[in-house]
């Protein structure tokens, strides 16, 4: 809603560029809420913080991952050495060549005793019946040769895989808990930076307003001096006034002239700092709609339980209480370090050469599940010192939340006094202004018929301008002295 209040202000100073723009209180608040460079950067917290909550959550869920590669090698792994495959390409051969000294001998034998058999066994050795045998068994060798042959100089492989945390000693807990007070914690930060824009957007809009009364202020001034400095100058030429009146008046024009100056260039550096909080251009031409108001209204602010309200809604003490609750989940992180962890896998592998029927270049795969429990032994009591170090965190943000809630009940009986001492000022600034302007119309009258000095009337106008500079001032200070209470008890959300 504020956001649509502020695009509405803009859409209006838009259409009416032209024009003068009139600007109230909230239309400055508005804007500066919506351009505001740190507010802006405080909503990008916020939803940084939401989205890390949500990254937390997902880790109850199971993981999956994909994963895949591909090696080339300059050479493929051997089962066999060069020895046994020459052995097993010469398979027939060998055993030719064994049988054929076994057989040499055996005829050598026989001859000794049988002359005509070892003759008939020479004849039909050396007829070749035993080629065939071995060109079979060389051609089996080499067939065994290559089935050895695993062909690993191209591998591919790939595997999906399943985790699923079991039991990670409260880790993940926590870190869902953190987070959802990271998230509470941004948006209390965002509070606090916007009571910090509205308290700067109200200090800059009273200050412009302020300037403003005491410009027009120094333009009567001035006009009364002029108005003073002519009387005198026709009674000097009719000899009832002296010139040293006449330098004495003199003297006052140029302080008023200066004094009106002085007013109008700090009113334009005013205007300037309130454009830039509202994200104007700094050369923005505008009134604002309090200028022309003879009295500033002032609303009453309630007061009542001031401490209390201030210590349930200041966002400082909310964003002290969750860093607190976060230090204490961090306590547990650190001595979920110490427990066990146990996790669910599961997953599918799948290679090339495949290994399930021997060595094919061909893809399979199977399935694969299991469970996967991690139990820290020994590491020097890093945890223990781990978790000791947690806890001065936690000592430190209860002696930080303790601290601030006694400033912050000083902050809002301060507040107090001040909104009181503003009150009673504004009321005696208001007697004081009553006081001047009669006394100002007597000494303008009595100066007229020549019964008061010339010195008599400056001192009154002096006084007159005092008493409603006092009294602006006055009106002012006790508006920012509300507002200041307000954000004391944490209730300045940009509504009046």
């Amino acid at each position: 809603m504020k956001r649509l209040f502020g695009f509405l202000a803009l859409v209006f100073l838009w259409g009416t560029s032209h024009a003068q723009r009139v600007l109230n209180l909230d239309s400055c608040r508005n804007m500066a809420m919506t351009h505001n460079k740190g507010l802006l950067m405080a909503q990008e917290k916020m939803q940084k913080a939401h989205y890390e909550r949500k990254a937390a959550f997902t880790n109850f869920l199971p993981d999956f991952s994909a994963t895949g590669g591909y090696m080339f090698f300059s050479e493929e792994i051997s089962l066999l050495d060069d020895g046994q495959k020459n052995a097993l390409n010469h398979m027939g051969t060998n055993l030719q060549q064994g049988v054929m000294q076994s057989a040499s001998s055996l005829i050598q034998q026989v001859g000794q005793t049988n002359p005509q058999l070892a003759g008939a066994l020479q004849q039909a050795l050396q007829g070749g019946s035993l080629s065939g045998i071995t060109s079979a068994l060389n051609q089996l060798g080499s067939e065994l040769t290559d089935a050895f042959r695993t062909d690993t100089r191209n591998v591919w492989a790939g595997a999906v895989t399943l985790a699923q945390p079991l039991y990670m000693g409260g880790k993940i807990r926590a870190y869902n808990r953190i987070t959802k007070y990271s998230e509470a914690l941004a948006r209390t930060q965002h509070d606090a930076k916007l009571q910090e824009v509205i308290l700067d957007t109200d200090n800059a809009y009273w200050t412009v307003v302020s300037l403003s009364y005491k410009k027009k202020m120094a333009e009567s001034f001035l006009k009364l001096v002029t108005r003073l400095d002519s009387d005198v100058e026709k009674m000097i030429a009719e000899g009832v006034a002296t010139k040293a009146d006449g330098l004495t008046v003199k003297v006052k024009l140029n302080e008023a002239e200066m004094l009106q100056t002085k007013v109008e260039n700090g009113l334009a550096l005013s205007k300037m700092v309130l454009c830039q909080l509202c994200g104007l251009p700094l050369d923005t031409q505008f009134t604002l709609a309090d200028e022309d108001h003879a009295d500033l209204p002032v609303a009453e602010v309630v007061s009542d339980h001031a401490v209390e309200r201030a210590m349930e809604n200041r966002p400082e003490l909310k964003s002290l209480d969750l860093a607190h609750k976060i230090y204490e989940d961090k306590v547990r992180v650190a001595r979920s370090e110490m427990l066990p962890s146990l996790a669910l896998t599961g997953g599918y592998l799948v290679s090339n050469p495949a290994l399930l029927n021997g060595f094919e270049n061909k893809f399979r795969g199977m399935w694969n599940v299991g469970v996967m429990l991690s139990v820290p032994i020994f590491h020097w009591n890093e945890g223990i010192y781990k978790v000791k170090a947690a806890k001065s965190e936690v000592n430190i943000a209860r002696l930080q939340q303790s601290e601030v809630q006694e400033k912050i009940e000083l902050q809002v009986n301060q507040s107090l006094f001040k909104t009181t001492e503003a009150r009673k000022r504004l009321a005696m600034s208001d007697k004081n202004m009553e006081k001047a302007e009669e006394n100002l119309r007597y000494a303008d009258k009595g100066f007229r018929e020549g019964v008061i000095p010339v010195s008599n009337v400056m001192e009154a106008q002096t006084a007159w301008l005092s008493a409603q500079s006092e009294k602006i001032d006055a009106q002012i200070d006790l508006k920012l002295a509300q507002t200041y209470l307000q954000k004391a008890m944490g209730t300045l959300d940009g509504t009046r």
